[in-house]
């Protein structure tokens, strides 16, 4: 079966499914992946196989065919297919219940080099990574995931991921809402104080500001009660993202302040790095000398922590570049990998694997 014939196949499967004869077109699919001697056309009936699977419930057999769309991706050798494979993958997974695995291939996903396809599945893949963080109840990392697909749903004016990423949102709620139970009812004031945060950073995200600042306050009240310097740092830095949004400079760096100085007391190098290239991006909101202060200390919290990529030397953070970690620990820039062309850690020689796989 040849290219042309082929697409008219799928084409044809396609409006057989979308009559509700489901049945009819996953047969007629099947006997185009038998036949068809065309790589893209496989690929994309092996696409409308798992997405069918997956709106049918089937998620074993989901799994079955991405994993066959996968090696039909490494044999295009496009990174756009590979893209698209490995989020199929990632739901895969999700649907599973195998959360680790959705993260890993969702981290694979963000780790390919630059395509056409980023852009439109770049908040999938940042809602599935955030459905599998809130299915492991990391809360702060699944609220961060959905935050950025939210805002790929906004700048690409995609309602259907603005609806999906709204639904899981209202998961994530209904799920730390019954952690507040729990803790309410143990009187365990740590896990009190993280639903708290998490009930501030969601309504923070949905610009709910008036709701935000007095479930921050009473976080940051049981933070201080039980001695959880960093906890009131995340408070802060939280606090401060909401006078930045209501172009109250002057409190958001205060807050700022308050943030990092906390930070620098329990000898946290990452928040106090973050906090100062946040501050030294932001050229409005102090006098010069404030300026030189924070970008100097920004430096110099690179230079204690030794965030630096051995490969192009230059600092880790101060632009926003991906980033591969190998499975010795060491961290480079994903570009200066796939320039350098090597198997091994440049800097132990370990054998590593290829950049992109985590």
């Amino acid at each position: 079966m040849g290219q042309d014939q082929t697409k008219q196949q799928i084409e044809k499967g396609l409006q057989l499914y979308q009559s509700n004869q489901t049945e009819k077109a996953l047969q007629l699919w099947m006997k185009v992946l038998e036949k068809s001697s065309d790589l893209v056309g496989r690929f994309r009936v092996l696409g409308c196989l798992v997405t069918a699977h997956s709106e049918m419930g089937r998620y074993k057999e989901m799994l079955k065919f991405a994993v066959v769309q996968i090696d039909t991706a490494r044999e295009l050798e496009d990174a756009n297919f590979l893209l698209e494979s490995y989020l199929n993958l990632a739901r895969s997974n999700e649907k599973l219940c195998e959360f680790h695995k959705t993260i890993s291939y969702c981290k694979t996903c963000l780790g390919l080099p630059g395509t056409r396809a980023a852009a439109q599945l770049g908040g999938q893949v940042s809602l599935s990574m955030g459905n599998a963080f809130l299915g492991l109840s990391l809360f702060q990392k699944a609220l961060e995931s959905f935050e950025k697909a939210l805002r790929y749903a906004h700048n690409n004016d995609d309602a259907m991921l603005e609806c999906r990423v709204c639904c899981s949102l209202g998961s994530f709620y209904a799920q730390v809402k019954e952690s507040m139970k729990i803790a309410l009812q143990h009187g365990d004031r740590p896990l009190q104080a993280l639903c708290l945060l998490c009930f501030a950073d969601i309504h923070r995200s949905r610009g709910d500001l008036q709701t935000a600042f007095p479930r921050y306050d009473s976080a940051m009240s049981i933070m201080t009660e039980i001695g959880n310097r960093l906890g009131q740092v995340q408070v802060l830095l939280g606090v401060a993202k909401c006078w930045v949004a209501r172009k109250a400079l002057d409190k958001a760096l205060d807050a700022i302040e308050r943030a990092q100085d906390l930070a620098e007391e329990v000898g946290n190098k990452v928040r106090p790095d973050s906090v100062c290239w946040v501050w030294s991006q932001e050229p409005k909101v102090g006098s010069r000398r404030e300026l030189r202060a924070h970008v100097v200390r920004f430096h110099e919290c690179v230079e204690e922590t030794e965030l630096y990529c051995g490969l192009c030397g230059e600092s880790i953070g101060e632009k926003n570049s991906r980033l591969q970690a190998l499975p010795c620990s060491h961290i480079f820039h994903l570009r200066c990998l796939q320039n350098n062309r090597t198997r091994s850690c440049p800097n132990c020689r370990r054998s590593s694997m290829k950049p992109g796989f985590v």
